[in-house]
């Protein structure tokens, strides 16, 4: 008897041991498993590592990580471990949520299930999907906030889960909640940190004297690029940045079929660009394809686009000076408030930048008219006189000449001096008229086809020829002028070109205005309420419109309105 009572305290005590040597097995196994996931510093590769540690602390079969989207009651993103390609491939599309996955989205605490089609919330399993049994259910929380569940099914041998693979499993999701923060922090870092290069990149540009178009394509390639985006657009806001606009232009359009939307105009209200731009916030959309509020183009030719965003440019002063649009792929993550505040920042510094470009714009003209008005005196002041002088002297020099043909050379020379005086003097106009916006036919125009460069997305062409500002009577200007800008309208929003060009001609008593471009060409069938309304400025001044196909083999339209000098 004292031997076989001994034998017994010799086996519980081996067996104490085993259990021993097993707890500081498991225990070694589970701080090795947290600093795994520890190190991790991509959240991707952090979620993957975390279900993989877990399946191997409690020996289950299969494992999967479903992370809670924002709307908080569905999973946006599912991880597994264990299950193959094929098999993922057969079960279809990821779960969203129900049944006992959605028990722990409703109720995060940790769920133990030893038969788990036996469990209540239980709606079984799709088409194709391997066999579960055991189950372990175990929510993540990232500083108090459930981000997602850890599930574990199937433990090897036909064992249940018990309350210390719970345990170890409690354990594991606190340490997987730091190394998510930590994987998200670093994210965040890594992205204002692309964004900060961004602006850094755009001041550079500005500073070293880019043009601005060419450095708000670059603001749209940068976001574009960093936001993973399929589409970038700017907009710029048809008013000064302190009076409301009532229409946004598309100026610069990236991915997506760009020339569909290049030069659009939209109103700033019911449209997603339009509603960042009045609130001065982000806007965002689930769907961007899907969206009444983007209708850019036919539809359908935009249905591969889902979520996206609208950040206003510029909001300190006035109401900003535009906005950037930005739109991935369907299926793709939702832009969320980490992203956002981001590109905000990114936005203020490129309206920034933008507005130092039109300062030094403003400076640079401030120069040239200040040339301008130094050039037009010394002509009025120095060559008209001398000018004057030459002509006085060769008419008194006429009247002493017998040859009749040298008479006649003479008076075609001074004939010749009153010309180029006239020419002079329509010169000294034009250059004044830069810093008088009310005179001069020449500065109207040009003026009218600088303003147009913003909703056509380039730089039109522009040729002038005759005495515009001294043979173009005040009224037969006004007309020109808003005809002018009715043709540069109608082409930013209908012709889609890639090319413009204007001629403004004063020759031989008529005047003639030529806007061309290498568009689609008026459709059959179009509203021609603006046209009617340039056809009856030119009959009221005895003048015409003509209106036809441009020259040349790529097609577009040509629109020529004249009118009589005298009119």
């Amino acid at each position: 008897m004292p031997r076989l009572r001994l034998d017994e305290l010799l086996e519980e005590l081996q067996w104490r041991i085993d259990a021993a040597r097993g707890t500081q097995n498991r225990v070694h196994n589970l701080l090795e498993a947290v600093l795994a996931v520890g190190r991790e510093l991509d959240l991707a590769q952090a979620l993957h590592r975390i279900v993989e540690a877990a399946v191997d602390l409690v020996d289950a079969r299969y494992g999967a990580l479903g992370v809670i989207g924002p709307d908080g009651h569905s999973l946006s993103q599912f991880l597994t471990v264990g299950l193959s390609d094929e098999e993922m491939a057969g079960i279809g599309a990821p779960p969203s949520g129900r049944g006992i996955l959605g028990e722990l989205i409703h109720h995060p605490r940790p769920l133990r299930c030893p038969v788990l089609s036996d469990h209540p919330a239980s709606v079984g399993f799709p088409p194709d999907h391997p066999p579960m049994h055991t189950f372990l259910g175990v929510p993540v929380r990232v500083r108090g906030e459930v981000f997602g569940n850890l599930y574990l099914t199937d433990k090897r041998g036909g064992l249940d889960f018990d309350e210390d693979d719970e345990a170890v499993i409690a354990t594991l999701a606190v340490a997987a909640g730091v190394a998510i923060d930590n994987a998200r922090l670093y994210e965040e870092a890594q992205l204002r940190q692309r964004w900060l290069r961004a602006s850094t990149e755009i001041t550079r540009s500005l500073l070293s004297g880019a043009p601005r178009l060419e450095v708000v394509e670059l603001i749209a390639h940068r976001a574009r690029e960093i936001a993973g985006a399929e589409l970038a657009d700017v907009s710029v806001a048809l008013a000064g940045p302190q009076e409301r606009a009532e229409e946004l232009a598309v100026e610069v359009a990236l991915g997506a079929e760009p020339s569909a939307r290049l030069g659009v105009t939209v109103p700033v209200d019911g449209t997603l660009s339009g509603a960042a731009y009045a609130s001065g916030s982000p806007v965002t959309s689930d769907e961007l394809a899907c969206d009444a509020r983007f209708a850019a183009g036919p539809a359908g030719r935009f249905d591969g686009l889902g979520p996206a965003v609208a950040v206003p440019l510029g909001t300190g002063t006035g109401y900003g000076r535009g906005v950037l649009l930005l739109a991935r792929a369907r299926g793709e993550a939702a832009f969320g408030p980490e992203e956002t505040g981001p590109l905000l920042g990114f936005a203020d510094q490129a309206a920034l930048a933008l507005e130092l470009a039109e300062r030094r714009r403003d400076a640079e003209q401030l120069n040239l008219l200040e040339d301008r008005d130094r050039i037009a005196r010394d002509l009025h002041d120095l060559a008209i006189q001398r000018l004057f002088a030459t002509g006085m002297t060769l008419q008194s020099a006429g009247r002493l000449i017998d040859s009749p043909a040298a008479a006649d050379r003479v008076a075609r020379a001074v004939a010749d001096l009153d010309e180029t005086i006239k020419i002079i003097r329509s010169t000294i106009f034009g250059l004044r008229a830069h810093s008088e916006p009310d005179r001069g036919l020449r500065a109207r125009a040009t003026r009218v086809v600088t303003e147009a460069q913003g909703p056509l997305g380039l730089a039109p062409r522009l040729s002038m020829e005759g005495l515009l500002d001294t043979d173009v009577p005040q009224e037969l200007a006004e007309h020109v002028v808003a005809v002018l800008a009715e043709a540069l309208s109608n082409a930013a929003r209908h012709a889609r070109a890639t090319r413009v060009e204007v001629t403004l001609r004063a020759l031989a008593g008529r005047l003639v205005l030529s806007v061309a471009d290498d568009g689609v060409g008026i459709p059959e069938g179009g509203r021609r309420s603006g046209l009617r309304n340039l056809a009856e400025r030119a009959e009221r001044v005895g003048g015409a419109l003509t209106l036809g196909p441009a020259d040349g083999e790529g097609g577009g339209t040509r629109l020529v309105w004249e009118a009589p000098l005298g009119s």
